[in-house]
């Protein structure tokens, strides 16, 4: 029965993440279709050995007997209890149902190396080039182009319009914060997180950590912590809603 349980909680909990759209939080779009099917198939596994359970019962109840014990089943020592796995499982489900998965902050951002690599990313930039205007460029694509050709007086003077959530990195002064993404390459697992800083003309104490917002400005080189980096010089903030999905790939 518990094997039964465990089966049909997963498979609703693979559902309902996907009807809520947390499923975005926790793996790559490219996988959504994978999930649902999975999560589908659960349930109709649980059905069917649910039927098939109720017909062994009545069977049983009909002939009025006791199914015999295999004596090599009475032979089997387990070192743990019989339908352990089952129910950690189903424990696992339920407990999955009742938390919300929450979107990565600031101090995960820091703990995965933000502060390090603040424009660097995994991608393989060999044959990258960017057709998109630098205005209408994301923060992702600003983190692309920078792979390609790191040289960032090569983008100075260019205009800047970019989206993320507020980091104070530790290492920087009171004037400037990291504007920061995860990016999913797989599952929440494997998110890590890029950025760039943002200069500012007052003390960064005004933008809360985890604070989402549009940052309008030109780009300039900085030498922060004795390297040279591409910045934001923001002319323009605006906090905005955190995005319904808030990872890039």
């Amino acid at each position: 029965m518990l094997d039964i349980l465990a089966i049909a909680a997963w498979g609703i909990l693979f559902l309902k993440y996907w009807l809520t759209g947390k499923l975005a939080l926790l793996i790559h779009p490219n996988y959504f279709g994978l999930v649902v099917v999975t999560g589908s198939v659960l349930l109709v596994m649980a059905a069917i050995q649910g039927i098939q359970l109720v017909r062994s019962r009545r069977q049983r109840a009909s002939k009025k007997r006791a199914i015999p014990i295999d004596p090599a089943e009475m032979q089997h020592i387990t070192l743990f209890p019989p339908g352990w796995a089952s129910a950690l499982l189903l424990i696992t489900a339920i407990v999955g149902l009742i938390i919300t998965p929450q979107v990565f902050a600031s101090q995960t951002a820091i703990d995965r190396g933000i502060t390090e690599s603040a424009i660097s990313t995994r991608y393989q930039p060999k044959s990258f080039r960017s057709t998109i205007p630098p205005e209408a460029r994301s923060l992702i694509d600003w983190v692309r182009t920078l792979n390609a050709n790191p040289e960032p007086d090569a983008y100075t003077g260019q205009k800047a319009r970019i989206q993320g959530f507020v980091i104070h990195a530790p290492e920087l002064s009171g004037r400037y914060l990291l504007l920061s993404r995860f990016v999913l390459t797989c599952c929440a697992a494997d998110a890590y997180p890029v950025g760039l800083p943002v200069k500012l003309d007052r003390d960064r104490q005004a933008y809360k950590p985890d604070t989402w917002l549009e940052v309008e400005g030109r780009m300039i080189t900085e030498t922060l912590n004795g390297k040279r980096q591409l910045t934001v010089e923001a002319t323009a903030l605006k906090p905005i809603p955190e995005p319904k999905n808030p990872y890039d790939y």
